[in-house]
């Protein structure tokens, strides 16, 4: 028996996945066949995801000594150096967002190529499944109008030829080769059994499929999401939103290890079946059908013989013979006994329908058919799916790492953020002239009307040189004293230094605080004096 095929050869990356340490829970190597009921063989594959969920483990401590790590360290920096480096958070963040990219570009590809391969699996089923369904619906009805039908109207010719030994022997023969022709196809295996199998096991490959895709999908957009988030975040320098995503880039990073593990272990049986898949075909279908008839459909050589050719040619004389007696009798017995004409032309239609049937299961039964879509089954899984599911698991690690960085940077963000905040909250908020002083006197209403009257004062004092304020006034607003005097000391006339700046409504100028503390340690003659010296 020839076990040479020359149709169907397993791609590497099955034997690469195939040479794959095999070992139990126990840590034993066992045999990498393909054995799905091997209790020992479950173990192995579910060995793959353990490893995949130790890589996991191993990851998140990691990623708890590296931000334990940040955080000490932060502890113990200066406060001149607690600023963080902004440069190594942006290259983190693009390298974070190129590898997800990437990521989910390799994903959509490799989802795509497994759905591919298994719609080929499900399709060549359901066509295989078609075949044998023909197959059996033929032989059944055969069977049928052999055993009822051709059996009521030899009865009735019977009665009509009683007194006619050699025509009543004619239909003895004939009744002879029906029954060798009911023997043939009783003879044929039973596609029945063979055929639900096959529909159930499409339609259940079929449900899985679809769920597993879907799943795969809104993974892929929520890998996608997440990052466009991050670095939204990162634009804004949001914290809430930076936190949430380092929260969700957390279970992404679980689900992509789960992932992992799912795939690979799928992918080393798969490509168990695929090194060897006729040896897996015969040992399931050993106790329903004929290992030389599997043989003949798995390989279907023209150096094989066909298993049914004999029954098939058994059949054909069979009804080859009837025809020739049905002809002899409505040629001869017709004119004498006029009233068998209808059963003899009902035989006739009979016979003539049988042997269409018989045609049409000599095309079923021929191997090129099945053959084909067993073919086509292997292609599919074999290089499609696996090829995906391979495009799944660099999905898996590229996710991984691009998950890393980002849970890498973004405390980083954080810090940085902080160091900002930090840094802005430095300056002196009595300064009536800070920004974010500005921006606190809608929160404080006595701030805002200590300057509106500041403001009110100066105006008046540049406008009319010879009115003074009253002395609790200038008691109540020492900083406009103060002020007015810096204007004396520097412009000498205050009229031509105040009204520019209050006409286009522009804050006066501020000086160093060496320059107000040389200020605040002059007497008023020294001011005086100083201010004649600085117009002259």
């Amino acid at each position: 028996m020839s076990s040479i095929r020359d149709d169907y050869i397993a791609p590497w990356w099955t034997y690469w996945l195939h040479n794959f340490p095999h070992v139990n829970l126990n840590f034993q190597p066992i045999d990498n066949t393909f054995s799905p009921q091997d209790q020992n063989y479950q173990q192995s594959l579910i060995f793959l995801g353990c490893v995949a969920a130790a890589g996991l483990g191993l990851n998140l401590l990691c990623l708890a000594i590296y931000l334990s790590c940040l955080c000490c360290c932060r502890k113990d920096e200066d406060e001149e150096s607690k600023r963080p480096n902004s440069c190594c958070v942006t290259w983190s963040a693009v390298v974070a967002g190129l590898i997800s990219c990437a990521a989910v570009g390799v994903g959509f590809y490799g989802n795509s190529e497994t759905n591919d391969g298994v719609y080929q699996l499900t399709y060549s089923l359901y066509n295989a499944n078609h075949t044998l369904g023909g197959v059996d619906n033929l032989v059944t009805n055969t069977m049928g109008s052999m055993e009822s039908g051709l059996k009521q109207h030899l009865a009735r010719l019977d009665e009509i030829f009683a007194t006619r030994g050699d025509y009543v022997q004619t239909l003895r023969f004939m009744q002879q080769m029906a029954d060798n022709v009911i023997k043939q196809l009783l003879g044929l295996p039973d596609w029945d059994t063979a055929k639900v199998d096959l529909a159930a096991v499409a339609d259940q490959t079929a449900y899985v499929e679809y769920y597993r895709w879907l799943t795969y999908l809104l993974l892929l957009i929520l890998d996608l999401v997440i990052c466009l988030a991050a670095c939204l975040g990162l634009a804004k320098q949001s914290r809430w939103l930076l936190t949430t995503m380092m929260v969700f880039g957390v279970l992404t990073l679980i689900l992509s290890w789960a992932s992992l593990g799912v795939d690979l272990a799928t992918a080393v049986g798969t490509s168990d079946f695929c090194v060897i898949p006729d040896k897996f075909i015969m040992n399931q279908t050993k106790d329903l059908i004929s290992s030389d008839i599997v043989h003949y459909y798995l390989y279907c050589s023209q150096t094989l013989p066909n298993p049914f050719q004999q029954s098939l040619t058994i059949f054909q004389r069979s009804l080859t013979t009837m025809q020739i007696q049905i002809q002899g009798l409505l040629q001869f017995a017709v004119p004498l006994f006029p009233t068998a004409e209808r059963d003899l032309l009902g035989i006739q239609h009979l016979l003539n329908s049988s042997e269409a049937s018989l045609h049409q299961l000599t095309a079923l039964l021929d191997c090129r058919g099945l053959n084909k879509d067993y073919l086509d089954a292997l292609i599919g899984v074999c290089y499609d799916g696996v090829e995906g599911l391979l495009y799944l698991c660099l999905f898996s690690i590229l996710a991984i790492c691009a998950f890393c960085a980002m849970l890498c940077a973004i405390p980083r963000a954080w810090t940085h953020i902080a160091s900002r905040e930090r840094d802005y909250d430095d300056i002196d908020e009595e300064d009536p002239f800070n920004p974010q002083a500005r921006r606190m006197t809608t929160h404080n209403p006595n701030h805002a009307t200590n300057v509106h009257s500041f403001c009110s004062y100066s105006s008046s004092m540049g406008s009319q040189s010879s009115l003074h304020p009253p002395a609790a006034q200038a008691g109540s607003n020492a900083p406009v004293s103060e002020y007015m005097n810096q204007s004396a000391l520097f412009g000498g006339n205050q009229r031509y230094e105040n009204v520019p700046l209050i006409g286009r409504g522009s804050p006066p100028p501020s000086y160093s605080p060496s320059m107000r503390a040389t200020y605040l340690s002059m007497t008023e003659d020294q001011i005086r004096h100083f201010g004649n010296d600085f117009q002259a």
